[in-house]
């Protein structure tokens, strides 16, 4: 057993969950790699865009949270990031709506003046055992927040980006192996991959990168507010690694592609899945 059998109603908190996701609270120490860098993060309360928020805030970035409405997760990790000795901007909202998008970029470019990192990394999912069971809404929903939303965030983003922004896409192990239950899901994983690396293209002549990260099975809010209880209590044990990842094992991912150090990696696609392969 990797974790109690759990549940909770859409999208999930973190500050509900047994055990507590390990997002570096506590571990990640920062060295100056993104010292001066400013950042956009899209749910940015907890999990993987926590763990994310937390070691860019360490490692010398500003960044804005975007995130729906946990408040209090995203005010607990906005003081992660102010503790660090970096500025934590707030953005509610519904990434579904493309107005919504474009107001969390203007916010943004007005809060920093320009925009060095774009995390899109918000997403819903919903555990459906045929495809009778999905209901057209959620399949709608499901499109316009994972993969419609990264769409318009780059489009209002790139006027406020210049040579050496970073763009990164969290894609998933799914679009690779998709278990059947996660159908609407794993559509949008698979296309967040085949955008990151189609844009790569279209912006390499401005010297933006674009990348994208493949999580496996990582404990965050997603799990027990999207998956049967039975399913949570066994969730990550089917991996070589044999559990669940925590956010803070990914986050150093995020730190690489949005750093400097990576200047000439783009259009790559880096999977952090317990030795789940992705070929």
């Amino acid at each position: 057993m990797n974790q109690p059998a759990q549940q909770q109603r859409p999208p999930g908190v973190q500050s509900a969950m047994s055990p507590r996701p390990d997002c570096g609270e506590d571990s990640y120490r920062g060295s100056g790699r993104l010292d001066g860098k400013t950042a956009v993060i899209t749910g940015g309360d907890s999990g993987i865009g926590r763990a994310v928020a937390i070691a860019f805030a360490r490692e010398g970035a500003d960044v804005l949270l975007s995130y729906l409405d946990e408040h209090e997760d995203a005010r607990d990790t906005a003081r992660l990031v102010e503790e660090a000795g970096h500025r934590a901007v707030l953005v509610p909202g519904d990434l579904a709506d493309p107005a919504h998008c474009r107001d969390v970029i203007a916010k943004a470019a007005g809060a920093f003046g320009r925009i060095d990192v774009l995390v899109s990394n918000a997403a819903f999912q919903m555990t459906r055992d045929s495809l009778e069971e999905i209901p057209d809404d959620e399949w709608d929903h499901t499109l316009n927040v994972n993969i419609s939303a990264m769409f318009h965030l780059c489009k209002a983003a790139l006027p406020h980006m210049g040579p050496g922004g970073s763009i990164i896409g969290t894609t998933s192990v799914n679009s690779d192996m998709p278990p059947p239950q996660l159908l609407p899901y794993n559509c949008t994983k698979a296309a967040i991959a085949n955008f990151a690396g189609t844009l790569s293209q279209l912006l390499g002549p401005r010297g933006i990168r674009v990348n994208s990260v493949a999580p496996g099975p990582i404990w965050t809010p997603l799990i027990p507010a999207t998956m049967p209880s039975e399913q949570v209590e066994s969730f990550g044990g089917q991996v070589p690694l044999g559990r669940a990842g925590q956010p803070a094992e990914v986050a150093p991912v995020y730190v690489l592609l949005a750093s400097d150090e990576a200047s000439y990696v783009s259009g790559a696609r880096i999977a952090v899945t317990g030795g789940q392969p992705i070929l």
